[in-house]
């Protein structure tokens, strides 16, 4: 079944499959003590240009979500983000179980912090009867396929900064985001100020599979225990971090997602053509559109997809790095045939 439901519902890449096949030989040591996670981490170092630094591989994104968090706050703060973040919809409350931090949200259009939008929540410092504002956390891309650019991150990194906190980067689709911009990992992270992020794999090619990335020493600090406690120390780790040797010694993490961004870019234009209201820029691999409910569910007897907002009957679509033209033109054919 082909589908614009989730970049969660493709396959596996096939050099990514095949980097776990090749690790699948003879007995290394577990728990990530083996020469394929040394070689993933020092992609990683590259890519940001700090040799410095700790990668951690975890399962998926809500364990190095929650994991990053933990490494960033104490009981009494609070986490500032945007009301759409993933972290306050679709994890269940992990992040407050797991930190015991209560997440303050903002409301946005597009699901972009702004410094703007953050500082009227950034008071009650050093007063007991308060949480403690310590961090702010944004997606790249967010929830509404929307990506921030260098300029906005280091303003919400000032911000931060000003004030004793952190801002966290959940990265999930952070390589959708540097293909759309035309950055590099480094211009998008430690060249804003960014303090810890999250990097995607899983909707992005891989079997499964995210790193973290803390950018400053006392984040690092503790990040391995909280990643025991947290269930996402994998024993076999080699099979995790063995795809991410030629996801980024090869360039596969951007070219995956050029072609999940340009398929977004040729599904969101052909809507547009055939009369379908767009809610969002289309600045990564997600499309948000507008359908009546009885269309909805035509539409629905032949491809999966979700409900975003379904007071406003908007719907998202997302394209993945094996979208096709076929699946483009099939789609459209009959959205076309409905409307």
């Amino acid at each position: 079944m082909r589908s614009f439901g989730s970049d969660n519902n493709s396959g596996v890449h096939p050099q990514l499959m095949q980097a776990i096949i090749d690790a699948n030989r003879n007995h290394t040591i577990g728990y990530g003590d083996d020469d394929w996670t040394r070689e993933a981490e020092n992609a990683v170092k590259r890519l940001v240009g700090k040799d410095d630094i700790e990668p951690y591989f975890v399962f998926n994104g809500t364990g190095a979500n929650v994991i990053a968090l933990q490494a960033c706050t104490l009981p009494f703060h609070s986490i500032i983000c945007a009301s759409t973040a993933h972290i306050a919809v679709d994890e269940c409350g992990a992040p407050t179980k797991f930190t015991g931090c209560p997440l303050k949200e903002i409301d946005t259009p597009d699901g972009k912090l702004t410094p703007e939008l953050v500082r009227p929540l950034l008071h009650g410092f050093g007063v007991e009867h308060h949480s403690q504002p310590k961090v702010i956390a944004i997606s790249q891309t967010t929830e509404m396929g929307t990506a921030y650019t260098p300029g906005e991150i280091k303003a919400l990194a000032d911000l931060a900064h000003e004030h004793g906190m952190y801002l966290f980067i959940d990265g999930t689709r952070i390589a959708n985001a540097c293909v759309f911009l035309n950055v590099s990992l480094k211009e998008m992270t430690v060249d804003c100020g960014v303090d810890i992020f999250t990097f995607g794999g899983t909707k992005n090619g891989l079997m499964m599979g995210e790193v973290l990335v803390p950018l400053r020493k006392e984040l690092a600090e503790n990040i391995k225990y909280y990643r025991k406690q947290t269930t996402q120390l994998y024993s076999k780790m080699r099979f995790i971090s063995a795809q991410f040797i030629p996801y980024f010694n090869e360039g596969i993490w951007l070219e995956n997602a050029k072609k999940s961004n340009a398929s977004a870019q040729k599904l969101a234009a052909e809507m547009r053509k055939a009369g379908v209201e767009l809610t969002q820029e289309v600045q990564s691999n997600a499309v948000f559109f507008i359908l009546s409910e009885e269309k909805t569910n035509k539409l629905r007897e032949r491809y999966f997809f979700y409900d975003w907002n379904e007071a406003r009957n908007e719907r998202r679509l997302v394209c993945s790095w094996d979208t096709t033209e076929e699946d483009i033109a099939g789609f459209i054919s009959y959205l076309q045939s409905i409307i």
